[in-house]
């Protein structure tokens, strides 16, 4: 396995744990406890964040931007959404 590929499956890894960590937080009963997987859940996305990064920087993860015109398409399409 080379470095792309373990960063790769490191980003996928930390994607799946905040998904966990997020649902776990939403259905726990205990305040303290639901408080400690929203830490979690918040140094997941750190994590995840640097591996996004570091990946990108290296060219092995690219994103291409949204033109303007569609961003606000789509801000608008869900801002007129709101209850």
């Amino acid at each position: 396995m080379n470095d792309q590929e373990r960063i790769t499956d490191l980003i996928l890894t930390e994607k799946k744990m905040t998904a966990n960590y997020d649902t776990f937080a939403s259905e726990c009963v205990d305040d303290k406890l639901r408080d400690e997987y929203l830490k979690l859940l918040n140094q997941s996305h750190m994590t995840q964040t640097a591996l996004f990064k570091a990946a990108q920087s290296k060219g092995w993860y690219q994103v291409e931007s949204a033109p303007q015109s569609k961003i606000s398409e789509t801000y608008n399409k869900f801002n007129s959404q709101k209850p």
